[in-house]
């Protein structure tokens, strides 16, 4: 026998707030659609007209035919993929790495006081410059442009988990203390629940990130991936393949962006 659940009994007022919040929702969703369309028809109509030079800054319909062209060659997804798998494996590394570290440094205040500056100061440093290096410590192979995409995004995950840790109520803390709670505890029923919207900040900062190591590192040494296409296409002045690849780049990074704001709001909910 099947339970029917009633339905709440809103009142006038709170229906007209809900269709109003609604209303708003729909009209930005709609203006960023918009927006978009906008900004690629105004871009192919300058093309056409010849207002712009289209062999440097390309158009969607140029876009369009490499696109088709990649896929017919059987490449496309060649390349999307490495660069996916990339990205991926140096996000999650970076996240879980940032997060443990985190953790250590928020039990031990005087660790803590001794690693922060150096924390600050591997944060400041340019990856770039590393390049270099980390082809003749790691190769030449995915493992260094993982490592940079590790090494970009792992920083600045330490230190948003830490300031996440930090900023709990002290409060609970002084309760959870007063009550014997062990450090364990204390983090497993207090800090780690407290914390999640800064988990999902950390998380929306280290995408960009990761696509940004992912890329540089495929900038540097590469033989396959959307960086390499980028490099290649601007080498060659085929500025339609470096537009086709930078496009497909923002198609990823948001999907990537919009997946983590999905699992934010039912995680923090």
């Amino acid at each position: 026998m099947k339970i029917k659940k009633e339905k709440p009994d809103y009142s006038p007022e709170h229906l007209a707030y809900l269709k109003k919040q609604r209303n708003k929702k729909l009209i930005v969703h709609l203006s960023r659609t918009f927006l978009l369309i906008a900004i690629l028809g105004i871009w192919e109509l300058l093309a056409q007209l010849k207002a712009v030079n289209p062999f440097i800054t390309s158009s969607p319909s140029r876009v369009c035919v490499t696109l088709a062209s990649l896929y017919t060659e059987g490449t496309l997804f060649y390349h999307i993929g490495i660069t996916l798998m990339e990205t991926l494996v140096g996000f999650v590394l970076a996240v879980v790495v940032g997060y443990a570290v985190a953790v250590v440094l928020w039990a031990s205040e005087t660790v803590r006081k001794v690693l922060e500056p150096y924390i600050v100061v591997l944060n400041s440093l340019p990856k770039i410059a590393l390049g270099p290096l980390i082809i003749i410590w790691i190769g030449t192979g995915y493992d260094a442009i993982i490592f940079m995409t590790v090494l970009v995004s792992v920083i600045v995950c330490i230190m948003n988990m830490l300031a996440g840790f930090i900023a709990v109520d002290k409060t609970k803390l002084t309760l959870m203390k007063s009550m014997g709670a062990s450090r364990i505890t204390t983090l497993r029923k207090l800090i780690i629940p407290a914390s999640l919207p800064a988990l999902m900040n950390t998380l929306k900062v280290a995408v960009g990130l990761a696509w940004i190591g992912s890329i540089m590192g495929e900038y540097i040494v590469s033989k396959a991936g959307l960086g390499y296409l980028i490099v290649y296409g601007g080498q060659v002045f085929k500025l339609d393949l470096v537009m086709t690849a930078t496009f497909i780049l923002c198609v990823l990074a948001g999907g990537m962006y919009g997946i983590i704001a999905l699992i934010e709001k039912k995680v923090v909910k």
